[in-house]
């Protein structure tokens, strides 16, 4: 442990010393064949791992160094490899190097053949004796519910940005406590954490989400994004009162702490940090009656859309006169929870409703990176409104307050060619709003606002809220169409992003580009009828098929046999579907990846295996909870593994790759990894995973010899924003905005130089 430690330190000093020998002015290179400043100001990357046949050897080769084309990758910048100080090799078909001669007392640095500025040699390295390292965490300690329940707390998912301009990427580490929760499901939880940590294992500060935000992969999604281009990342997130800071000395002792700013109109209105509004049970039997002792302001009542009494609401003889009194209220609210709801369903358990937040200011925060200082904070756009009551959390069968109109995703998104936003968003199953922000180093500045309108309902506690249009005329075929994730993608290929969300896309200036559509077939119990492609856990945008021109969209759907497809494959830039299926159950999982070099394209399953332009395969197929550029073929491989079970890599011809043990994965059966991303060496993506007990996070990395030189994908737009949208709703894989793949052909990667 000691030598995997000073591995990282050893890197850290000779940055300190030579900050500038290997990061030069970020840029991207679009597909557009575009060249546009931003990005992140990468070192070398360079890391050593001592194998059974020698030393290896990996490290960065950057987008800028990259000037033409070979059979088997990219040229431009060869590599001197050098050991105990003297030259060994020189690397021209790849950034990978294995020393026979070396062993664990080597130190190792590597420098470019070219004489441009800012292309010099790396840190100097010493390898690390397994092909992992592990990053040590300081554990929140275990907490206590308010009725009593303890919880303890598990390392979950994760971001990297670089928050001091080093050339090095920190980690950014969420803690959830073992009570968090689905948007579904009754209960408390504990307080969501967020730490910043170096390479070396120091914590430099801790994010305390508070009481006020409930904990789980719906409620918390942060982005660690250099939003203002100044060369240090921030991090962005949705926040409340008690949301704090907290600052450690080199020790790890606390050192300081400090709540975000609430706006000046909030502390009038009487909020403090101390305010708790998660409810209890009595909490939230004296909300309702609240609720329902003002039925007669409700916009719908006024206007006629709604019934005027609770009585015709729930099918029952008119008995009260409104506005209702305390007491009249109290008793509908009883018939409401003891009868009413029962008979919907028997899982509507009212009286033990609790843990939920439906009151109390929202924010959206900034924080710098380096410090976690807040930077700006503004109210959370779009706002709650009320407990779910118009967002149809009433309306089914299964009564559900604050479910549909808690879910929320976020995400990075290039709206201008030069400037990254953050993407915030509420709801999708009914009502869908996306929000776009913009940090510019001084105030955070709401951009655009997309809003689908409510979902019209005859009655809100027994209607169909999902297959109806919102009622905005621009944006109301949004509703229904979003997915537990988003992406950010350039479907249209003008240089500029546009958000995928679901079965719609929206375009980068705030229109909405199109919302997805189709026939439902002649075995559906809506035969002919046009409807739209709906929700879903899964969506992957990539160059499915080379043999296409531009982006496709991979996605599963949810609405069973009201939905036209159980998983199609569209044109990302007009949403019309290529290839789809129609399964009449709600198909929960599917991915993409060139998994049999075989089929040209990339391979896409969901209930069988398909080439990419859909033709049945194998009805066998690999997992779907995440993948992973793991083998030295360019082919992609699957990460398994959920609850207890080490997680694994898995290629679909060559078996069993990696067994990670004494780690575990996230999120029940969505198997998910803290990460997976190209942090450092070559290309190839390392797997971060917690250990079982939580004490460290592990970064696994791959020791496969490639003969394939291609330029960091931290320096693709739509690969890195891509990681920084990781750690959305259920997380999904980042990919390229090229064609990836073992038949890759090398000139569809973007340079910034033309090849001689």
């Amino acid at each position: 442990m000691k030598r995997k430690k000073q591995w990282f330190l050893n890197r850290m000093i000779i940055m300190l010393l030579i900050p500038l020998l290997c990061m030069t002015t970020p840029v991207w290179a679009d597909t557009n064949g575009k060249t546009t400043k931003g990005g992140e100001k990468l070192d070398r990357g360079l890391v050593a791992v001592s194998t059974s046949e020698g030393v290896y050897l990996s490290w960065r080769f950057l987008s800028q160094e990259a000037t033409g084309y070979s059979e088997t990758g990219l040229t431009g910048a060869n590599f001197n490899v050098y050991r105990n100080g003297k030259k060994i090799a020189v690397v021209k078909d790849s950034t990978n190097f294995l020393d026979r001669d070396g062993n664990s007392e080597s130190t190792y640095y590597v420098s470019s053949s070219q004489n441009e500025k800012g292309t010099g040699k790396s840190a100097v390295v010493t390898p690390m004796n397994e092909a992992y390292y592990d990053l040590k965490l300081k554990k929140p300690k275990d907490g206590r519910t308010p009725d009593g329940q303890t919880y303890t707390y598990e390392a979950n998912d994760t971001s990297v940005g670089d928050v001091d301009g080093d050339g090095q990427y920190e980690l950014f580490v969420k803690w959830d406590p073992s009570n968090s929760k689905d948007v579904s499901q009754v209960g408390y939880t504990g307080n969501a954490y967020i730490d910043c940590y170096k390479l070396d294992g120091t914590l430099l500060y801790r994010i305390d989400l508070g009481v006020n935000i409930r904990a789980g992969a719906h409620y918390t999604q942060f982005l660690v994004y250099d939003f203002d281009q100044d060369g240090k990342a921030e991090m962005m997130l949705k926040t409340a009162p008690g949301t704090k800071t907290i600052q450690f000395d080199k020790h790890g002792n606390v050192q300081g702490e400090k709540f975000i700013t609430m706006p000046k109109e909030d502390i009038k209105a009487g909020y403090r940090h101390s305010d708790d509004y998660r409810m209890s049970s009595e909490d939230y039997y004296d909300h309702v009656v609240k609720m329902f002792m003002n039925w007669h302001k409700y916009e719908e009542v006024q206007k006629g859309n709604w019934p005027k009494t609770l009585e015709e609401c729930f099918g029952i003889a008119k008995k009260y006169r409104y506005p209702l009194s305390q007491e009249d209220a109290e008793s509908l609210a009883d018939y409401f929870m003891d009868e009413y709801a029962p008979k919907r369903s028997e899982r509507n358990k009212l009286r033990d409703f609790q843990g939920f937040i439906l009151e109390g200011p929202e924010y959206l925060t900034v924080f710098e990176g380096a410090t976690g200082k807040e930077l700006d904070t503004v109210d959370y756009e779009p706002q709650r409104y009320d407990d779910g009551l118009m967002w149809g959390d009433y309306a089914t069968p299964r009564i559900e307050p604050g479910n549909r109109v808690d879910r929320f995703l976020s995400g990075v998104a290039y709206l201008e060619r030069d400037q990254p936003y953050a993407i915030f968003t509420r709801g999708y199953y009914t009502r869908a709003n996306v929000v776009s922000y913009r940090w510019d180093g001084k105030k955070l500045k709401k951009y655009w606002a997309v809003d689908s309108g409510w979902t019209p309902m005859s009655n809100p506690f027994n209607s169909n809220p999902h297959e109806k249009d919102g009622k905005s005329k621009k944006y109301g075929t949004l509703t229904n169409q979003g997915a537990h994730y988003l992406t950010t993608s350039d479907v249209d290929n003008d240089g500029k992003q546009e958000i995928v969300y679901g079965g719609a896309t929206i375009d980068h200036n705030g229109k909405l580009l199109y919302s997805s559509y189709d026939k439902m077939p002649p075995e559906s119990e809506k035969s002919g009828e046009r409807v739209k492609l709906g929700h879903g856990d899964t969506l992957h945008v990539a160059d499915i098929n080379p043999k296409r021109n531009g982006l496709e969209i991979f996605m599963v759907h949810e609405n069973g046999t009201k939905a036209p497809y159980g998983y199609s494959l569209r044109d990302a830039k007009t949403g019309e579907v290529i290839v789809g299926e129609y399964t009449g159950k709600d198909t929960g999982r599917g991915i993409i990846g060139d998994i049999d070099p075989a089929h040209e394209g990339l391979e896409m399953w969901a209930t069988s295996l398909l080439s990419a332009d859909g033709q049945k395969i194998d009805q066998k197929f690999p997992g779907t909870n995440m993948s992973i550029r793991w083998g030295a073929d360019m082919t992609t491989q699957i990460i398994n593994g959920t609850f207890a079970e080490p997680p694994t890599i898995d290629d679909w011809k060559k078996g069993r790759l990696l067994t990670a043990t004494n780690t575990s994965t996230n999120n029940g059966t969505k198997g998910n990894p803290s990460l997976v991303a190209d942090l450092f060496g070559d290309w190839r993506e390392e797997l971060i995973v917690k250990k079982a007990d939580s004490s460290a996070l592990r970064i696994y990395m791959s020791t496969e010899k490639t003969n394939h030189k291609l330029y960091t994908l931290m320096q693709d737009k739509q690969y890195r924003t891509g990681i920084a949208n990781q750690n959305t709703g259920y997380n999904q894989p980042a990919y390229p905005s090229f064609y990836f793949a073992s038949d890759m052909n090398w000139r569809d990667v973007p340079l910034l130089k033309k090849h001689h």
